[in-house]
């Protein structure tokens, strides 16, 4: 992998602010509560720019005004609304989304064709939309908001942090931002993810670029089963700061997407723990993922990491429940828990006390070898509390 410049997590270092060319408009609507749920960020004309979405059956008009958008890899803006999915509402919840794409269009002066909406939040109630309409009708340009953190503040439903990671490949730089703790299990990228970059791409590159990185990170990553109507990940490139080395700019770009993904599965809801699964020497990357997601995802398996209990009969569990690969046996499989292999070499009582020890960590990582072939696969997720039976039992209420 080239090394990139800077990679710098949100939580640990001053964050850059968004790169040249970009700028954002954040205010208050009033969709829940008084925290901001509007996000605009327009880039200072049409520029290259890629997506890709949920594949729920469900998913909302956002969805398919935004495949709309991208399908000529260009855009101009993102709008995103928060704490409203506008899913499940009809012809008004279509005719409503088109109507805050055209406005901020006009706003901009573009065609709506360039507009990328996204929406977060509860499914099944309408937006506000004569106070969407008071609102957008009285913003003025120029935008000058260029705070990233506020950027990801703004799109936060039941999040306890803003998300933000950004990189730096010469001149130019990348940033992402990224929403989500719940309703995860993506059947795409995931979640609401925006990055943002001032290299020069042209749209042909852009595209095939983005969609590798987002299936290498967001879509490894699972929070509690569930693929949500809104899931959106795009990115748009000023090209302000001029031409870059292309690998160098995929391995910054995954770099940002990677740590986006973590903090997003630390973030899970009523989580306390990171949990990643490799599953290695597999017979190919689809046989990789499908192990090591049905690990991730096994609430006996989530429990057991979020009680510090090395029990790795249900890994073992896990594992066996894929019985559509008739060549992972028993006789073949490895089993580890952080660097220490629990199957099929027994553990002593002084084993699993370390392991026990290690797992009251805040980072676990559970490794299987397949022994079928030689490809991999790493997934991101959490363990599974108290805490997110709470959260989603008062959701709407």
């Amino acid at each position: 992998m080239v090394p990139v410049a800077a990679l710098v997590p949100w939580q640990n270092q001053q964050v850059t602010t968004l790169p040249s060319g970009f700028a954002a408009h954040i205010a208050n609507i009033g969709m829940k509560d008084a925290s901001d749920d509007i996000l605009i960020i327009a880039a200072h004309d049409t520029v290259p720019g890629a997506g890709v979405f949920t594949q729920s059956r469900f998913a909302g008009p956002s969805i398919g005004l935004s495949r709309r958008a991208v399908a000529d890899g260009t855009l101009r803006a993102f709008v995103v609304i928060s704490k409203n999915a506008n899913v499940a509402n009809g012809r008004a919840g279509h005719e409503d989304a088109d109507e805050i794409v055209r406005s901020v269009a006009g706003l901009l002066g573009c065609t709506p064709h360039d507009v990328l909406i996204a929406s977060t939040g509860v499914i099944g109630r309408r937006y506000p939309m004569e106070r969407i309409r008071d609102h957008l009708a009285a913003v003025q340009l120029p935008f000058t908001t260029v705070d990233p953190v506020a950027c990801a503040r703004a799109m936060m439903t039941t999040d306890t942090v803003p998300k933000v990671a950004s990189a730096y490949v010469g001149a130019a730089s990348i940033v992402g931002i990224a929403k989500g703790v719940g309703m995860m299990e993506p059947d795409m990228a995931t979640l609401i993810t925006l990055f943002l970059t001032d290299a020069r791409l042209a749209p042909g590159e852009l595209r095939p670029m983005f969609k590798a990185v987002m299936d290498r990170t967001f879509n490894c990553l699972s929070v509690d089963t569930d693929t949500s109507t809104s899931d959106t990940a795009a990115m748009m490139a000023s090209g302000t700061a001029g031409s870059v080395d292309r690998a160098a700019f995929a391995d910054a770009l995954y770099e940002v997407a990677l740590s986006l993904t973590k903090q997003i599965a630390r973030d899970g809801e009523g989580a306390t723990k990171l949990l990643t699964v490799t599953v290695d020497r597999a017979n190919d990357e689809v046989q990789a993922k499908r192990v090591a997601k049905s690990v991730l995802n096994s609430p006996l398996v989530k429990t057991a990491v979020h009680g510090a209990d090395p029990n790795w009969g249900r890994v073992a569990m896990a594992v066996g429940k894929c019985q559509e690969y008739a060549d992972i046996t028993p006789e073949r499989v490895v089993i580890a828990f952080g660097e220490q292999e629990v199957y099929p070499e027994p553990v002593d009582a002084d084993g699993l006390a370390a392991l026990s020890e290690y797992m009251r960590g805040d980072e676990v990582h559970i490794a299987v070898s397949l022994n079928t072939g030689e490809a991999s696969c790493t997934v991101y997720g959490c363990d599974l509390s108290d805490g997110y039976i709470r959260i989603n039992a008062d959701y709407t209420t």
